[in-house]
């Protein structure tokens, strides 16, 4: 990467003859490998949220490099995790908050911020907020990413918000936020997302596609924001996804049980020692990984200047046509995978290297006769020689 990080990284992080860290995917690659020293046991009392560390999980690069995109660029659609039971799907997902930055959420009950007035005007903000914000008071405050989690249990009315009883009862009708509301600038966890009636799985995912959404219910109506980060996840044995929902989620990961018996040991060891003393644990991580925090923000800035040539994308698109899938939104998954990819390297320009790293994920399973027939590797087999030279060349055009 860029010399930012390798100068933080050589004045935080640098010991005895340890190179200094180049970049976020070998900041990542060289914890996940390191060695722990032991840790004392702890009582820990009370339950108290401290989630497993995202740079402590082994193995499982895709995985890692799927949702480090996701929360780089929200464009590029969610994350779906595909794989059995006990494969570290939900640590992984709960462990990115902390990689995430603080956000601005409003004060004010409607949920109006200062961004809709410097678009819009006063007019775009309720009276109290209008009036608030011309006295210099302030209409918002800065606070953690959340993650929100749907239980299975949910109802329409929990997902979408509905009337609020309570008020319904002192004669006052008015509505209540749901869970989609709710998630606004947080990840939206979906556990089991297959297993969800089709109403919830198509509201969750319009709300995510529009950035908002409206509830009625008789005379009165709302608008919510909704721009979440989207993550399911989902065990193939228990049934798959409707091809149409399927469809509409950026990135797929495929999530196996590591093979390697070094690897499972160093995973036994590390959630004995978290499960021991979560804080120190946490602790052993927390440099690196305010490290990555800051590159993740660094990412976010460069996105919107990140731009890919004519070649590159039809060398891309060739692909595409090559696996003959029919979705138009294979392209914008791959070209948005692809331009993440890039800014976390502190790069402007899409190269064929980013389009590879990011194309298995973005088009996989998205040619209905694979989704028909299983997710065996032949598939896998199938995208390793798609994403080869030839035919995948910026130098190949499409047919007319």
């Amino acid at each position: 990467m860029m010399d930012t990080f390798s100068q933080d990284n050589d004045s935080n992080n640098q010991t005895d003859n340890t190179p200094p860290v180049r970049s976020l995917k070998e900041l990542i690659d060289r914890v996940t490998g390191r060695s722990l020293s032991s840790l004392p046991q702890e009582d820990t009392g009370l339950a108290e949220p401290l989630p497993y560390p995202f740079l402590a999980l082994v193995g499982q690069p895709e995985l890692r490099l799927a949702l480090i995109l996701a929360i780089i660029n929200p464009y590029i659609g969610g994350v779906l995790l595909i794989g059995p039971r006990g494969t570290g799907k939900s640590t992984a997902v709960r462990s990115i908050l902390g990689l995430l930055p603080d956000v601005e959420r409003s004060n004010c009950p409607f949920g109006c911020l200062p961004e809709d007035i410097e678009t819009n005007g006063m007019d775009a903000v309720c009276p109290d907020c209008a009036k608030k914000y011309g006295q210099g008071e302030p209409i918002s405050r800065w606070e953690p990413t959340r993650l929100i989690e749907l239980p299975l249990s949910s109802q329409i009315e929990d997902v979408i918000g509905g009337i609020d009883e309570q008020g319904a009862m002192h004669h006052r009708m008015q509505l209540r936020r749901g869970i989609l509301a709710n998630a606004d600038r947080n990840i939206l966890y979906v556990d089991e997302i297959n297993l969800l009636a089709n109403e919830i799985v198509n509201s969750i995912l319009d709300a995510a596609a529009a950035g908002a959404y409206t509830i009625r219910r008789g005379p009165i109506s709302a608008t919510y924001r909704s721009r979440f980060i989207l993550i399911g996840s989902m065990n193939p044995e228990e049934g798959i996804l409707r091809p149409q929902i399927m469809d509409r989620f950026g990135l797929r990961v495929l999530v196996n049980g590591l093979e390697n018996p070094t690897q499972r040991l160093e995973v036994y060891r590390r959630v004995r020692a978290y499960q021991s003393n979560p804080r120190s644990f946490i602790s052993e991580f927390a440099q690196e990984t305010e490290l990555a925090k800051k590159e993740i923000i660094q990412a976010r800035e460069i996105l919107p200047y990140v731009k890919i040539s004519d070649d590159i994308a039809l060398a891309g698109l060739n692909v595409i046509q090559t696996l003959q899938i029919q979705s138009q939104r294979a392209e914008h998954a791959l070209f948005e995978a692809a331009r993440a990819h890039a800014a976390a390297d502190h790069r402007r320009e899409v190269t064929i290297e980013d389009i590879q790293a990011v194309g298995r994920m973005t088009l996989r399973l998205r040619n209905t006769s694979w989704i028909e027939g299983s997710f065996d590797q032949s598939n896998e087999e199938i995208l390793v020689k798609a994403f080869s030279s030839p035919p995948f060349s910026p130098l190949k055009m499409m047919d007319e």
